[in-house]
């Protein structure tokens, strides 16, 4: 792309924003309603130590996203900054993998928010794979054409669906923790449950953290969009912690609710939304209602940042010209990859349709989170790498530097790739191929682009001395930093 090319508007989104991305990202609702049968199936009581144990290594990777921001400011984040750290090869990786796993996500997050919007009126309907499809379709295009409008459109759509689903499960995590006082349905508390010794062994951990890292993506939208973002990199990056510290709470909060408040037999009966059915005991009458809302509103928000995503990490690699150059333009008045989000959404539709012969939306969504968990590690893990291998100079200047550039991240990192390689004997071939299938598809423009000479794999290393300077760790009231006024350039 020349310079003469409109880009993507600049410092259009606040720190607040940010937040909100990173919220809406994560899909608070979503995450508990359609993954808490699914990580109390595979660890049992111990899953709210697989969310723990998770987000530890998971603020690392978090760390390792702000500073990589605040060295390059770029659309690509991951597929940027790993290309320039390590190599070009494994930046290309981590892009795709962003890319195929968003994509994925359409079908596993589309078909819910149809079968979520039709459960408000009949369950029969709610059943219905191909009327779900369809719903969930009509969700999804209308949240294409938000994206395409503009980012502060974006913004203002999830200000609206994030606050009212964060309030939501906020108003019922309160009820809920006062009902606590009676005698439950579940499992009576217990800190065993946050003990590593609830695993049983490394491979039962390993499932747990495979499904517990589905949890957590999507916080790093913000990064994606730090070219949108004021404050060169460095309010992105502190709204990406934010975001994973408020919504590790609410996760942590609706898995303790769940042991407590059902039996396992209403948990395993309820896989598709465990939320509704933990709304009802909450708050007998309207609670199973008013879940479904929040899940659906944080579906279909979810959707939205996930279409961000994937539309800027397209829309930077087409700017590099690792995939065709038509996916770096931009709307010349919107200033949004729109030929990028356009092709992603007929991608998905594609991929709506054959989701038909999968079988039920449960069926789909099981096999697509197992394999989102393969993705997720590979880009989350190479990025956090990247991050210690470029401040390697600087890691020992100070405590800080080591452990919020080095081993924090590092722990991130090897935590990623260690998931990844033990969790993968115990996935299914449909998994497998779903998973790593989809990766290998990016070896065809990576071999045709590489071997076409673009500039992209000619590395340029990156610059963190300046970065550096910006980037020393939280202060004590991270909402107070994303409230400064921007430095000025």
């Amino acid at each position: 792309m020349t310079s003469s090319e409109p880009g993507l508007r600049q410092g259009a989104l606040s720190g607040f924003d940010s937040v909100i991305m990173a919220v809406a990202g994560s899909a608070p609702a979503y995450s508990i309603a359609a993954t808490t049968a699914v990580i109390i199936g595979a660890v049992g009581l111990a899953s709210p130590a697989a969310l723990l144990y998770s987000a530890i290594p998971m603020l690392g990777i978090a760390w390792a996203f702000n500073y990589l921001g605040r060295a390059d400011v770029n659309a690509g984040a991951a597929y940027s900054w790993v290309g320039r750290a390590l190599h070009p090869a494994l930046g290309f990786f981590s892009g795709w993998a962003v890319v195929v796993s968003a994509t994925i996500f359409m079908v596993a997050g589309s078909l819910p928010a149809g079968q979520l919007t039709l459960s408000l009126f009949s369950e029969d309907l709610a059943n219905n794979t191909a009327l779900a499809t369809t719903v969930g379709a009509l969700w999804f295009l209308l949240m294409v054409g938000l994206v395409v409008a503009g980012v502060t459109v974006t913004a203002k759509a999830q200000w609206i669906m994030t606050g009212l689903e964060v309030t939501l499960l906020v108003v019922f995590a309160i009820i809920g923790l006062a009902r606590l006082g009676g005698d439950p349905a579940g499992a009576d508390f217990s800190w065993s449950w946050f003990s590593l010794s609830g695993f049983g062994s490394l491979g039962g951990f390993a499932g747990g953290a495979l499904i517990a890292a589905f949890y957590f993506w999507g916080w790093d939208v913000t990064a994606n969009l730090n070219e949108e973002t004021e404050g060169r990199g460095r309010r992105a990056g502190l709204g990406g912690l934010v975001g994973v510290l408020l919504v590790f709470v609410l996760f942590e909060l609706f898995t303790v609710l769940t042991n407590m408040l059902l039996t396992p037999a209403e948990i395993e009966g309820n896989a598709g939304n465990v939320l509704a059915r933990l709304g009802d005991v909450i708050l007998p009458g309207p609670g199973g209602k008013l879940l479904i809302i929040a899940v659906m509103l944080s579906t279909i928000a979810t959707l939205e940042t996930t279409l961000i995503q994937v539309s800027r990490s397209l829309f930077a690699m087409g700017r590099d010209n690792t995939l065709p150059k038509a996916f770096g333009r931009v709307h010349p008045i919107r200033q949004t990859p729109a030929f990028a989000t356009g092709v992603v959404a007929v991608v998905s539709l594609v991929l709506f349709a054959v989701s038909n012969f999968l079988g039920s939306v449960a069926d789909v969504l099981s096999a697509a989170i197992s394999a989102l968990g393969l993705q997720i590690s590979i880009y989350y893990g190479l990025a956090a790498l990247a991050v210690v291998f470029a401040y390697r100079r600087v890691l020992f200047r100070s405590v800080s530097n080591l452990i919020f550039i080095g081993l924090w991240p590092l722990l991130g990192a090897v935590f990623m790739f260690w998931v990844l390689i033990e969790s993968l004997p115990t996935l299914d071939a449909t998994t497998k191929v779903v998973g790593l299938g989809a990766m290998a598809l990016g070896l065809i423009p990576l071999v045709w682009y590489w071997a076409k000479g673009v500039g992209y794999y000619r590395t340029r290393p990156l610059e963190t001395f300046d970065a550096l300077e910006e980037a020393s760790p939280a202060p004590a009231s991270a909402t107070q930093a994303l409230l400064d006024t921007p430095e000025p350039v």
